[in-house]
């Protein structure tokens, strides 16, 4: 989307449908506060329904929506107009989640529908092929995670050989391009393994959702993402 701008290191938080309402909001306001401590944008997709209040109460952290359809204000009943997201408050979009996939010409058509509103684009892809093709569509933001790691209690992530290579696959289409790479975050020293491997970003659900204390692991991992980038910076 012209005009936006997101650094890295950054991290994207995905609530999918484990929290909604207030806790979700709750959730939302730590991350906004920690965005600001460790000066980390950090990404929130809440459900479609709590856009609006999310967006509104945050000031930091960038809401995005968890999908959206690319079709035009008029008929659609069940679907998400990407208008109805701009006007909630949303930054962008969230598109081709493993969870939620698309054919790559809906992908295409949606990716341009975003553009039209004013609406980032954060588009998954499951492999160096996939992201390729993403990256053709110019999207803002490549997440880059295989699904068989999503959800999983840590995924050997410092054996991602793959890291490097999607990186440069992408860059060679558009350098423009962030790349996030996700999937089996686990905790803190997932976050230090993927930035050390080349990533710009990485993000969570399940490990930040099903802790105890959701708003203190999340810290822990901004407080590792902002280190890990910083060290890489130094050498």
């Amino acid at each position: 989307m012209k005009g936006f701008v997101i650094r890295p290191p950054f991290f994207e938080l995905g609530p999918k449908a484990f929290l909604y309402g207030k806790a979700a909001l709750e959730l939302a306001l730590a991350a906004d506060r920690l965005a600001e401590r460790y000066d980390v944008d950090i990404i929130y997709t809440p459900q479609s329904v709590d856009l609006r209040m999310i967006a509104a109460a945050v000031k930091r952290v960038l809401v995005f929506a968890q999908h959206m359809d690319p079709l035009e204000p008029g008929k659609g009943v069940g679907s998400v107009l990407p208008e109805a997201v701009k006007e909630a408050g949303a930054a962008g979009v969230l598109l081709n989640h493993a969870e939620r996939r698309l054919s790559l010409s809906d992908l295409a058509r949606t990716v341009e529908r975003a553009r039209e509103v004013g609406l980032a684009t954060l588009v998954c892809a499951d492999d160096a092929a996939q992201a390729l093709a993403a990256a053709q569509l110019g999207p803002d933001i490549i997440l880059a995670e295989p699904p068989g790691l999503i959800g999983a209690a840590g995924g050997g992530v410092e054996a991602r050989d793959y890291v490097r290579r999607i990186n440069e696959s992408i860059r060679a289409v558009d350098p423009g391009i962030r790349i996030l790479h996700g999937a089996g975050i686990a905790g803190p020293e997932d976050v230090r393994a993927m930035i050390a491997l080349g990533a710009e970003a990485t993000g969570c659900t399940s490990a930040v959702v099903r802790a105890p204390d959701p708003a203190k692991m999340l810290e822990m991992m901004i407080q590792a993402l902002r280190e890990a980038w910083d060290a890489r910076q130094r050498r």
